[in-house]
């Protein structure tokens, strides 16, 4: 059974895996889009209660998988809004729905926080990411950030 751990995005499992995570995308990265550009995150918006990093850990205690929630400024009507950030799998942990489950522990985490509302960015390159934000009840909204490798912005109520 593959288990969540809380990490510092510094601690070295968290690390590795945002490298590699980074690493994928700017090799995958569409060329007319220019060039990818990675922003490692900033520890202090992944601690309780502005956010948390967490680290998926396949049944040998391996890390496999990761991603974090982060408090970012509310809505304009005033909802609390958290963001999900780097959400990855190692490409041995996919297609046997633990990006989903990660997904949801995510949410839950950032519904613990007081969440009103989750949002994420993506590029529309990642077809799989997309499929999995809005099969999880995910919608598109108006971009929210000025991120340079995003193409898609989604949001959901919770």
């Amino acid at each position: 059974m593959l288990r969540f751990r809380d990490a510092a995005v510094t601690d070295p499992d968290a690390h590795r895996l945002l490298g590699d995570y980074f690493a994928e995308r700017a090799a995958g990265f569409p060329s007319e889009q220019g060039e990818y550009r990675p922003t490692w995150p900033d520890p202090a918006q992944f601690t309780p209660p502005a956010g948390v990093f967490v680290v998926l850990e396949d049944e040998s205690g391996a890390a496999v998988g990761c991603g974090g929630v982060r408090r970012i400024p509310d809505a304009e009507d005033g909802t609390v809004r958290y963001e999900v950030k780097h959400l990855w799998l190692a490409p041995a942990g996919r297609g046997r729905g633990e990006g989903r489950r990660l997904l949801a522990e995510l949410e839950r985490r950032a519904i613990g926080f007081g969440a009103g509302e989750l949002v994420l960015d993506t590029n529309a390159s990642l077809e799989a990411a997309g499929g999995l934000y809005r099969s999880s009840g995910y919608v598109d909204v108006e971009p929210y950030n000025a991120n340079p490798n995003a193409t898609n912005w989604y949001g959901k109520r919770v």
